[in-house]
């Protein structure tokens, strides 16, 4: 279903189908509502394939309409698709409402077919042959979050990733109505295994009661690199053995926040596998989520590879007055090439 070549990245988690009113109406107010397809993994999955990054998802979806949904857009978008029907639990679907600062969720996910992955979802032939070739594997902590109890998903995972030698990057995606009344245990369990954390500062403070970078490495050991970002100021890459580096984020006319983090995920993740240092991982992770921060939806396209190439390149001079809007990319960088004229 996707593009020549092997998988490079597998994305594992849930998808959902996504219904918003027009404009401002709220979901009362609102008769029409327009739909698409929304949920981290399936975000992070879309947006490295737009980055030329051949990408399974898989997960289980209802074996109803909005399971087709879900899987036509992801195709559509050059994803391969791994994902086990269920004709018994529904494919999850939720509805955003505009508000100030971006927009209220409302989720109906509980008991959906993803909630019910095991360990057996890793073992279908097409799911196997994607993980065989994969040198990433990214999921989150709403995978873990909404995931029954007894579930041997994370537990065969893990035994894959030693057996197949590939990457295991989590995002901690804090969602604190997954975990009301119950342990993070399994949580932090999963980030401590994992090769790569992707976290935010703030959803860090919330989660785990830590968010600078020795506070984490103490609470979450030396195997995985933390990847911290600090709001929309800068983000950050921090390795056991003590190398960091920082970059600021770009100025952003910011439409809505939800899925940033996402793109940020797939743009790092992209160039990581492309062999990129430091420095291009955390700027790819910024420009691909400023896409998402100045577009209406979950996710967005990024820049063309021209335009990213110009934008990890150029000197820091140039990334600073970059500036993303809803109507483009606003760049010094483009010229940097030819001087001034």
């Amino acid at each position: 279903m996707g593009s020549s070549g092997d998988v490079r990245v597998v994305c594992l988690g849930e998808a959902m189908v996504v219904l918003r009113p027009e404009g401002d109406q709220s979901l009362a107010g609102a008769t029409t509502l327009r739909r698409s397809v929304g949920g981290a993994e399936a975000n992070v999955a879309g947006a490295l394939a737009a980055l030329g990054v051949r990408t399974a998802w898989v997960s289980r979806l209802g074996q109803d309409p909005f399971g087709d949904v879900v899987t036509e857009d992801l195709i559509a978008r050059a994803v391969d698709v791994e994902a086990e029907r269920d004709p018994e639990r529904p494919t999850g679907l939720y509805l955003k409402e505009p508000a100030p600062g971006g927009s209220r969720m409302h989720y109906y996910r509980a008991g959906s077919a993803a909630a019910a992955m095991d360990a057996g979802l890793l073992d279908l032939p097409g799911v196997a042959e994607a993980l065989a070739s994969a040198e990433v594997v990214h999921t989150s902590g709403i995978t873990v979050g909404i995931l029954e109890e007894g579930s041997t998903l994370l537990t065969r995972l893990l035994a894959l990733r030693d057996e197949l030698g590939f990457r295991l990057s989590v995002d901690l995606n804090w969602r604190p109505a997954l975990w009301a009344g119950r342990t993070i245990e399994p949580l932090i369990d999963l980030l401590r295994a994992a090769d790569i954390v992707l976290l935010g500062a703030d959803e860090a403070r919330a989660a785990l009661g830590a968010d600078a970078p020795q506070e984490l490495r103490e609470l979450l050991g030396e195997r995985p690199r933390l990847v911290i970002k600090a709001d929309s100021h800068a983000a950050g890459e921090y390795d056991a053995d003590g190398s960091a580096t920082q970059v600021p984020a770009l100025r952003v006319d910011v439409v809505e926040p939800v899925g940033a983090g996402d793109g940020f995920a797939a743009g790092y993740l992209a160039a990581l596998v492309d062999g990129t240092g430091p420095v291009g991982r955390l700027r790819q992770g910024h420009l691909v989520a400023a896409g998402v921060l100045a577009a209406t939806g979950d996710h967005a396209r990024p820049p063309a590879a021209d335009v990213r190439a110009r934008l990890l390149e150029c000197s820091e001079d140039g990334w600073a007055a970059t500036r993303v809007s809803a109507s483009g990319i606003d760049t010094p960088a483009i010229r940097e090439e030819v001087g001034p004229r």
